[in-house]
């Protein structure tokens, strides 16, 4: 799989330290788990070794995961950040033109949106809706709740 991940520097300093736990503390645990479970004896019916096994499994998974989307990263230059139409790294301030409500947005990679801090996935509908646009704009974007007009109030980094 040759797909580049794009990620901010926060956002794979953040997968880096996940790897890291993973791999220097829970690894360890699992490993200790699975040693007091195998000295209870007979394995076939040991059901602290088969919930090891499986949390080992689980956790080898995760970790390769990890390593995967760290090794495919290519981090974002914020420096080359555009403000004059919508990217991803903008924050956007928005007018909800139905009932007058402002809200701003950042558009992150996927795997950094966190929507109680403001930030929602480039591959998001709203998100969708507002990349290459510009301010003074109204677009209409399909939300779960229908079609919602938005003003795009501001562009900014």
């Amino acid at each position: 799989m040759t797909d580049f991940y794009y990620i901010t520097e926060e956002g794979l300093q953040k997968l880096r330290e996940e790897l890291d736990r993973l791999k220097n503390v829970e690894r360890p645990q699992i490993a200790k788990m699975l040693a007091e479970a195998t000295e209870k004896g007979d394995l076939t019916e040991n059901a602290e070794y088969s919930a090891a096994k499986e949390a080992q499994a689980m956790l080898e998974m995760r970790i390769a995961r990890l390593e995967n989307q760290i090794s495919r990263a290519r981090i974002i230059d914020e420096s080359k950040i555009d403000t004059s139409s919508v990217r991803i790294l903008n924050k956007v301030k928005i007018r909800n033109k139905l009932n007058n409500s402002i809200m701003e947005y950042q558009i992150v990679p996927e795997s950094e949106a966190n929507l109680k801090l403001g930030k929602i996935a480039v591959n998001s509908p709203i998100a969708q809706g507002l990349i290459g646009r510009k301010v003074g704009e109204v677009v209409e974007i399909k939300v779960p709740s229908g079609v919602i007009p938005f003003e795009i109030i501001s562009i900014s980094y």
